[in-house]
C-alpha cells in the first residue's frame, strides 16, 4: 500500500514531458483533432516505461497529445529488435475504456491509469504476479496478465471501486521452461477471454507450438489445469475472434491465418488455414468481417475474410505497405480505422478501411520510439 501511495504523490506531482511529433499526411488528411477519442502507445523503455497518448479525429489523423509516466520498466525479450514485448496486448483498455492497463515486463508489474478522452491519470502500479508481463485481457471486471518469462503464468485480478484487486489462488502455470526474459520466440505471446467469457486462451509460441485454453467459471474461477491443442503450423503469436466467437490465429513461422472453433471442454476445432507468403506474420486485427495481419519480416499489412465453414481466406498478401519491422495494429471502435505500429522504423500508418476489407492510406506519424510496442484506441 505503501508503495502505491508514493506512486500516486509521483505522479500528482510529476511533469508530463514528451517531444512534439511531425506527421506526413496524404489524402486530404484533416488537422483538426478532437481529444474524445485517443490512440494509446507503449515505449517500452528500458529506463523508464511510458504511454504516449495521441488526440484522434473523425478522419482517423492523430496528434501527439502526452507523454504519461507508468513508474515501471519496459524490458526487451532476448533476441527481438523491433518487438520487445515479442506479444499482442501489451497495452488493453478495460472497463468500456474508462481505465488502461500498460505492462511493465521489466519490473514485473503493471500500471492503470484512468482514462479521460487522450488525458491518462496514474492511479496504481501493482504486481504482475509472474516474470515478464507482455499481455492483458479484461472481460466483465476480470482482469488477466499473461506473464512471459520462467515457466510462464497466468494471473486474474478483479477491478472493483477504482483498482485492481489480485486473485492470489487465480494464478496458473503454463509448463514453459524459458529464460527471464524469454526468447523472443519462445515466449507466450497473448492471453485472452472469449467473447463470452467462458474461457482464456493462451499462445505458447515456439515453447510448445500450442493453445492453452483455461475454463472460466461464472465467478470468475479459472480451471486448474488448461486445455492444450497442437497449433496447425508452428509459433502460434496473436489471435482475435470473429463474430461467432471463433478463434481466428496468426501463426509466425509460415505466415499462416487459421480459425478454430472453440469447444464447451476448451478444445480447439481446426476450420481451416491459409498463408499470406509474406515473412513473419505475428499481429491480428479485424474490423468490417476482414482480418489485417502485420508481417513484421515483410513491413506489410495483408488482409483476409471467411469462406465456406469459417475457413480463413486470402484477400489481399499486400493490402498495405507499412514499414520496417511492422508489428502491433488496432482498430478503432466504429471499425472505421487501422493503426499499425512499427518498431523497427518508429512509426505509426494510419488507413482506413473500406466496407470490402481495402486499406487507403491516411497518413504516417514519425519519431514514435524505435523498438516500441503495444498500441489500443478509443
Amino acid at each position: 500500500m505503501k508503495r502505491n501511495a508514493t506512486l500516486r504523490a509521483a505522479a500528482a506531482l510529476s511533469l508530463v514531458m514528451g517531444v512534439g511529433l511531425s506527421s506526413v499526411s496524404v489524402a486530404g488528411a484533416s488537422s483538426r483533432h478532437e481529444a474524445r477519442h485517443a490512440l494509446f502507445a507503449e515505449s517500452d523503455s528500458t529506463s523508464g516505461n511510458s504511454v504516449i497518448s495521441y488526440a484522434r479525429a473523425s478522419d482517423g489523423t492523430i496528434s501527439y497529445f502526452g507523454t504519461h509516466p507508468t513508474f515501471g520498466l519496459g524490458a526487451v525479450a532476448a533476441g527481438a529488435t523491433a518487438d520487445p514485448l515479442a506479444s499482442q496486448g501489451g497495452l488493453a483498455l478495460i472497463n468500456n475504456g474508462e481505465e488502461l492497463i500498460a505492462t511493465n515486463p521489466g519490473s514485473d508489474s503493471i500500471t492503470v491509469f484512468s482514462v479521460d478522452g487522450a488525458r491518462l491519470s496514474f492511479l496504481e502500479q501493482v504486481a504482475s504476479g509472474g516474470l515478464f508481463p507482455n499481455s492483458v485481457s479484461s472481460s466483465g471486471n476480470l482482469v488477466a496478465v499473461l506473464n512471459s518469462g520462467g515457466a510462464g503464468t497466468v494471473t486474474e485480478f478483479r477491478w472493483d471501486e477504482n483498482q485492481l484487486i489480485p486473485l492470489s489462488v487465480q494464478t496458473r502455470s503454463l509448463g514453459l521452461a524459458n529464460t527471464t526474459p524469454p526468447f523472443y520466440l519462445q515466449g507466450a505471446g497473448q492471453v485472452g477471454y472469449t467473447p463470452d467469457g467462458t474461457h482464456l486462451i493462451v499462445t505458447t509460441k515456439h515453447s510448445t507450438d500450442s493453445f492453452e485454453v483455461f475454463s472460466v467459471s461464472h465467478r470468475g474461477v479459472l480451471g486448474a489445469t488448461p486445455v492444450i491443442t497442437a497449433a496447425n503450423s508452428p509459433v502460434p503469436f496473436a489471435f482475435n475472434f470473429d463474430n461467432a466467437g471463433n478463434l481466428v490465429a496468426v501463426e509466425a513461422l509460415n505466415s499462416n491465418v487459421s480459425i478454430y472453433g472453440v469447444n464447451v471442454n476448451g478444445s480447439l476445432t481446426s476450420l481451416g488455414s491459409v498463408t499470406d507468403g509474406a515473412h513473419a506474420l505475428c499481429w491480428i486485427s479485424s474490423a468490417k468481417g476482414y482480418f489485417f495481419g502485420d508481417n513484421a519480416g515483410s513491413g506489410s499489412v495483408s488482409s483476409f475474410t471467411e469462406g465456406a465453414g469459417s475457413a480463413p481466406v486470402l484477400v489481399n498478401a499486400a493490402a498495405a505497405s507499412a514499414h520496417a519491422g511492422t508489428t502491433d495494429s488496432t482498430v478503432s471502435p466504429d471499425g472505421n480505422f487501422l493503426y499499425v505500429e512499427s518498431g523497427g522504423a518508429g512509426t505509426i500508418d494510419t488507413y482506413s478501411v473500406g466496407s470490402t476489407g481495402v486499406l487507403t492510406p491516411v497518413e504516417t506519424l514519425f519519431n514514435l520510439p524505435v523498438a516500441s510496442e503495444g498500441i489500443t484506441a478509443s
